[in-house]
């Protein structure tokens, strides 16, 4: 290359930097992209951030954990089962049991009707309940009527039920009740009584709680029996065969 062709060079090569110079572009790029800042791992702490130690969990605080309260006789029940707070975090929607003491039969639900507001059983489930009653010879009103639960919960989590400590608040129950006889209604009952309805060698139709004796009439949930006839018509046969009566 002459002397000629070299300044013919220099002049264009300064001409085109010129044009980019005033174009705003005096750095050099590269197509690829370029991590200018490395990120932080995901997991990594920040510098000189403080460790976080998240406290121990409290041990969960059931209605059996603390017994300081509990009713000691039938009138003090239904207030405490209304307002006692570990039983249910729910308490407008409880409904109360009804009934009197010492009562020929007591009937042990699952749990109350959807209707239910101030008095247990005041649906579909109540009327069976009264009809059946009635043909026992016993006055409606004269049996004590109760719910495991305070308050009508679909899809209950019966294991938790039985952890949450209401198979010792359902005892309890029955013992401040003291009836003649126990009708528990619901196949979710039995192993709140002690019970185990898959295994009849343990099972023994007679509830037992301190120094109580009760004999128990395990039976279908009263909204099965409204399902079906036929099944009402087992509960009755069930009934006279355990009550030594004759239809």
């Amino acid at each position: 290359m002459d002397a000629s062709t070299e300044q013919d060079f220099a002049a264009a090569l300064a001409g085109a930097l010129d044009w980019w110079r005033d174009a705003g572009v005096d750095h050099g790029y590269q197509d690829e992209p370029k991590r200018w800042i490395a990120q932080q791992s995901e997991t990594a702490e920040p510098a000189g951030a403080a460790i976080v130690v998240a406290p121990a969990a409290a041990p969960k605080v059931t209605v059996a954990t603390d017994r300081t309260g509990w009713p000691t006789e039938l009138g003090q029940f239904a207030g405490w089962w209304l307002q006692v707070p570990s039983l249910d975090h729910t308490p407008e929607r409880r409904v109360p049991p009804r009934g009197p003491v010492d009562a020929a039969v007591m009937v042990l639900v699952e749990q109350p009707e959807a209707e239910d507001t101030e008095r247990l059983l005041s649906g579909p489930e109540g009327k069976l309940l009264d009809a059946m009653l009635t043909a026992m010879g016993i006055a409606p009103d004269a049996a004590y009527v109760a719910s495991v639960l305070p308050r009508h919960t679909p899809m209950a989590d019966w294991a938790s039920v039985s952890a949450d400590g209401m198979a010792e608040v359902a005892a309890h129950h029955i013992g401040l009740a003291a009836p003649q006889r126990l009708i528990a209604f619901g196949s979710n009952i039995l192993p709140l009584l002690g019970h185990d309805p898959a295994n009849n060698a343990d099972y023994s139709p007679v509830f037992n709680h301190e120094n109580l004796s009760i004999p128990l009439l395990p039976a279908m949930s009263l909204t099965a029996l409204l399902a079906t006839p036929r099944r009402k018509a087992a509960f009755w046969r069930g009934w006279l065969e355990w009550t030594g009566t004759k239809d």
